[in-house]
C-alpha cells in the first residue's frame, strides 16, 4: 500500500523561489571564471609581444648597422665601386661570431679550426633569431650565376638563307629513329611571303620521305612535328638525314629554299637521350658542275592517261663557245622510239646566263606498252641551234645506264608523281 505526502501550496512556492536563486548564483560564478580566463590569455599575449619586440633589432643597412665588439677581430670588406650588378650580402649568424680570426699573408682573414662557441639561447624559443651582432664576411656576385644567352636566333652570318632547328633520338629496343622538326628562322623565299614545308629523307634512299605541314605566310615557322624512321642499329651510322625546305607558291609549285645534311655517325647518338641541333640552310647547287654543265628536270608518267610529262627546270655551269652569248640558250626535248624521232619540243631561249632557269612543262602521248622502247633526249642548244652544248638521254635499260636509268625506273615506280634529278651533260648523243 503506497504512502502519499501532502505539501501546502505556500511551502511549494518558497521552495521554487530558492531553486531559481541557486541557478542564478551558479551562472554568475561560471561567467566570472570565463572572464578571468580571457583576461589572463590577453595579458599573456600582450606580455609575449612586448618581450619579443624588445629582443628584435631592425637591420636597415647590411654594412652600417653591424654591431662590432671590441674584443673580437672583425674581417674588413671593401665593396666595389664600379657599375656591376648589386651584390647580395652574406651574413654570419651571431651565434658563431666569437670564433677566432687570423690574418693571412695577403691581408685577408680566415677562421682558425677551433671549437665553435655557441651562445646560449635565452627567452622564449622562436624560429627567428635576432641579427644583432652579425657581421659581413663576403658578397655573392649575381653575374656569376647567369645563364649564357642563346644567340642562335639573333646571330646570322652574311648571306644566310635560313636556319633550321630539329632533334634526333634513337630507340635501340624498338629500332626507331625519332626526328622532331622544331622550327625555322629567317627563310628567304623568292617573293615577299613564304609558305614553307619541310621534306625529310633518310639517305641514301631518296625515294621515300616524310613531309611536314605547310605553314601559311610565315618566314619564321614553328613546326613542332614528330617523325619516325624504322632502321636497324647495324646500319644507323651509315645513314644521313636530309632536310629540304620548300616554298609553295600560288600555283602549288614547290620551290627549294635550302637544305640541311646531317650525317648520323654523330657520337652523341650513341648515348641515350634526345639531341637538339640547329643548322644553317645550304643551297642545292653546292656540288661542282660537271665538265660540260648539268641539267635538272622532272619526269612523270600517268598510266591512266598514257601521258609522259617532262618539266625542264634549270641548267648550270654551261660552257659557251663564245664569251658573249647574245642568242641565248634553250633546251630541246625529243621523244624517241626505237631510236627514231617521234616528236620534239623546245623551251624559250634565256639570254646572257650560264645558269638559266626555265621551269617549263611538256607532255607526250605514250602508250604503256611502248615504254620499254621509248627514250627521251634533252639537248641544250644555243638560240641559233648551230651546235649542241650537251645532251642527256633517259630511258629503259635498252638505251641508258647509271643515274639516267635510275631516274627512268623511279618514274615508272611512282606513277603520277614528278621525280626530279640533276644530270651531267655529255657531248655524245
Amino acid at each position: 500500500m503506497a504512502v502519499s505526502f501532502y505539501l501546502p501550496p505556500k511551502l511549494l512556492w518558497v521552495l521554487g523561489l530558492q531553486t531559481g536563486q541557486a541557478v542564478a548564483v551558479a551562472g554568475g560564478v561560471v561567467a566570472g571564471l570565463l572572464l578571468l580566463v580571457l583576461l589572463g590569455i590577453a595579458a599573456y599575449l600582450f606580455w609575449k609581444s612586448k618581450y619579443l619586440k624588445a629582443s628584435y633589432e631592425e637591420l636597415t643597412d647590411p654594412v652600417n648597422s653591424i654591431l662590432q665588439e671590441p674584443d673580437v677581430a672583425q674581417p674588413t670588406l671593401v665593396l666595389p665601386q664600379n657599375g656591376r650588378a648589386k651584390s647580395v650580402p652574406f651574413i654570419v649568424p651571431p651565434k658563431f661570431h666569437r670564433q677566432v680570426w687570423t690574418d693571412t699573408l695577403n691581408g685577408e682573414q680566415i677562421q682558425e679550426e677551433s671549437e665553435l662557441y655557441v651562445t646560449p639561447d635565452s627567452g622564449p624559443r622562436s624560429s627567428f633569431h635576432s641579427l644583432a651582432g652579425a657581421y659581413l664576411v663576403g658578397t655573392i656576385n649575381p653575374e656569376l650565376y647567369r645563364f649564357p644567352e642563346d644567340k642562335s636566333e639573333t646571330d646570322f652570318p652574311e648571306g644566310n638563307i635560313g636556319r633550321l632547328w630539329f632533334s634526333v633520338e634513337y630507340e635501340k629496343e624498338s629500332e626507331r629513329l625519332l626526328v622532331s622538326l622544331i622550327k625555322a628562322r629567317k627563310l628567304q623565299p623568292p617573293s615577299g611571303s613564304c609558305n614553307p614545308l619541310v621534306k625529310i629523307y633518310l639517305l641514301p634512299d631518296e625515294r621515300r620521305y616524310l613531309q611536314s605541314k605547310t605553314k601559311r605566310k610565315n618566314l619564321n615557322p614553328q613546326f613542332d612535328e614528330d617523325f619516325v624512321f624504322q632502321i636497324s642499329s647495324t646500319v644507323l651510322f651509315q645513314r644521313t638525314l636530309k632536310f629540304c625546305v620548300y616554298h609553295v607558291d600560288k600555283q602549288k609549285k614547290q620551290v627549294l629554299l635550302g637544305q640541311v645534311i646531317f650525317p648520323l655517325k654523330n657520337e652523341t647518338l650513341a648515348e641515350d637521350g634526345k639531341v637538339v641541333v640547329w643548322r644553317d640552310l645550304e643551297p642545292d647547287n653546292l656540288e661542282p658542275s660537271s665538265e660540260h654543265g648539268d641539267l635538272q628536270f622532272s619526269l612523270s608518267y600517268n598510266d591512266y592517261l598514257a601521258r609522259l610529262t617532262v618539266v625542264v627546270l634549270r641548267a648550270r655551269g654551261l660552257k659557251f663557245q663564245n664569251e658573249r652569248n647574245g642568242t641565248g640558250v634553250c633546251v630541246r626535248v625529243s621523244l624517241m622510239n626505237h631510236n627514231q624521232l617521234i616528236k620534239s619540243k623546245r623551251t624559250t631561249a634565256i639570254i646572257g646566263s650560264s645558269n638559266p632557269l626555265y621551269n617549263e612543262t611538256f607532255s607526250f602521248k605514250v602508250d604503256q606498252l611502248e615504254l620499254d622502247a621509248t627514250s627521251l633526249t634533252l639537248s641544250v642548244l644555243p638560240g641559233d641551234e648551230t651546235s649542241s652544248l650537251g645532251c642527256v638521254i633517259v630511258g629503259p635499260f635498252m638505251y641508258t645506264r647509271g643515274k639516267e636509268l635510275e631516274h627512268w625506273n623511279e618514274m615508272i615506280s611512282k606513277p603520277k608523281e614528278l621525280v626530279k634529278r640533276w644530270h651531267a651533260l655529255s657531248l655524245s648523243s
